[in-house]
């Protein structure tokens, strides 16, 4: 693990989120931000972003970004808003607004 970084209470449900980590797991950097920049799902933005955020991280340390693999990348549960909605007879039925957090991990490309 070179560089790390992570998106925290990112107003998605995890489960959308894991349908694109899969496309980018295991992928040079570079490879995975063109993957990311032709996806037409509206939670790519929130990943490149943390994606991003690792890529500067290990430039801090004197890297760039050819040298860079994505070694991992999860996306966990984070708390659950729940509301509450109008159901017929008076009742109220529940919402549960699922947030996650996004954690990347990047590690030198074996040659």
């Amino acid at each position: 693990m070179i560089a790390t970084a992570k998106g925290r209470y990112l107003r998605v449900s995890p489960t959308k989120i894991r349908k694109i980590l899969d496309l980018v797991r295991g992928k040079q950097v570079p490879v995975a931000l063109t993957i990311l920049a032709h996806l037409n799902k509206p939670t790519k933005e929130k990943i490149v972003k943390v994606l991003e955020s690792a890529v500067a991280n290990a430039k801090q340390k004197g890297l760039t970004e050819d040298q860079l693999v994505v070694s991992k990348i999860v996306a966990d549960q984070g708390p659950v808003w729940k509301r509450f909605r109008a159901a017929t007879f008076g009742r109220a039925t529940e919402i549960l607004k699922k947030t996650s957090h996004i954690t990347v991990e990047l590690d030198l490309k074996v040659k």
